[in-house]
């Protein structure tokens, strides 16, 4: 009797495949990927033979960060198990636009729209082909990033060096120039300031042309605005918005930076709270969401939002950057944090989507944050699959 029993213990012991799936998506919903991954790697060991089972693995593995390995599972997976699983097309292009190989993204790209036309992914596939040739024409015409990070180390000189001299010295005010486009903000702000100072208003063609620029970052080019406003300028500037150039008249154009509205941060306020009580962000996060909010409030200027309720808002605001940074966070989640409905949370979403293109956008934000992930976290143990 003791030995029948103890059977059925072993027997009911075992779990199947489903059981440590739904383990391991519990645990990526935690953001707890360290255990997830020990799970989806039990799938394989039950079912060796199910294809899903390695495509849910690879796509851990890409949001772990290790591309090249979720690449070779992606790879396995469409060529040699299960072709109909032309998802892994798309998410091979991802991993390869992340790690620079920009050729073999597009190649991929083009597949899974030749294999899945009407696929779940086709219009994101069709984004991301349109920002991958944009990031290649940009290549083109931009400097070479090792030459660009190096310009951006170099230490402006003392700003009084730089008024005197601007006018006499080709290589100062060529400097300059290339400073005003640098990586570091910090830096960039400094640039702008000094054009600011430059006398005869000097400064302000460079400026007009840095508002003109797409690849400009949104809250560099309202700081330039705002350094274009108190240098006296008035009239037309054309400035990048959205999807296009825009003539503004300066003289009444309203930025928002300098009249803040007490709504606008406590919605703002809302959403860093509810981020902080979360294991799921670090102070990027927080400097992101911010710039985003600040992002929305110009673009729409002066049609600003009607906030009656503000938590509404706020978890709008951090399903915002959820999007922008591909975390699985869904509306309901954050309905429940929130005590507001799901379809209030979309319904501003979507305003802020509509103002910002956030999913489109997010393309090129993954490739910094995933390339940090990657850099930062150590190689994981070797997967059996």
């Amino acid at each position: 009797m003791r030995i029948m029993l103890s059977k059925k213990k072993v027997v009911s012991f075992l779990k199947s495949a489903s059981y440590y799936y739904q383990k391991g998506n519990f645990y990526f919903q935690q953001n707890k990927l360290d255990k997830a991954l020990l799970f989806f790697k039990k799938t394989i060991e039950v079912e060796p033979e199910n294809s899903v089972n390695y495509y849910n693995l690879a796509c851990l593995l890409s949001r772990m960060g290790y591309l090249d390995k979720a690449n070779d599972i992606f790879s396995s997976v469409v060529y040699q198990m299960d072709p109909s699983l032309t998802e892994c097309y798309f998410l091979m292009a991802v991993n390869y636009g992340l790690i620079g190989n920009l050729d073999k993204a597009c190649h991929l790209l083009n597949l899974y729209l030749r294999y899945a036309p009407d696929g779940e992914m086709a219009q994101d596939a069709e984004d991301l082909l349109f920002a991958l040739r944009e990031e290649v024409e940009e290549v083109d015409f931009k400097e070479d990033d090792e030459e660009k990070e190096s310009a951006d180390r170099k230490k402006l000189p003392e700003e009084e060096e730089i008024i005197r001299s601007y006018h006499e010295s080709p290589e100062i005010k060529n400097n300059l120039l290339k400073t005003l486009y640098g990586k570091n903000d910090q830096v960039v702000n400094k640039a702008m300031h000094i054009y600011g100072l430059l006398p005869g208003k000097s400064g302000e063609e460079p400026l007009r042309e840095f508002v003109r620029n797409p690849w400009v970052r949104q809250r560099l080019r309202v700081r330039a605005l705002l350094e274009m406003k108190n240098m006296g300028v008035k009239g037309q500037v054309t400035v990048f918005m959205g999807e296009g150039l825009r003539d503004i008249d300066l003289s009444y154009y309203p930025l928002i930076a300098p009249m803040w509205l007490d709504e606008w941060q406590d919605v703002l306020d809302g959403t860093l709270h509810s981020m902080q009580q979360s294991n799921m962000y670090n102070e990027k996060f927080y400097e992101d969401v911010q710039a985003i909010w600040i992002d929305f409030l110009n673009n729409i200027y002066p049609r600003v939002p009607r906030i009656n309720k503000r938590a509404i808002w706020s978890a709008a605001l951090e399903y915002a950057i959820t999007k922008f940074h591909f975390l699985s966070i869904t509306q309901k989640r954050l309905a429940q944090q929130y005590n507001v409905s799901p379809s209030s949370i979309s319904a501003k979403y979507q305003e802020i989507n509509k103002a910002l293109n956030i999913e489109h956008r997010a393309y090129q934000n993954m490739i910094r944050y995933l390339t940090q992930r990657k850099d930062e976290q150590p190689p994981p143990e070797d997967d059996k699959h």
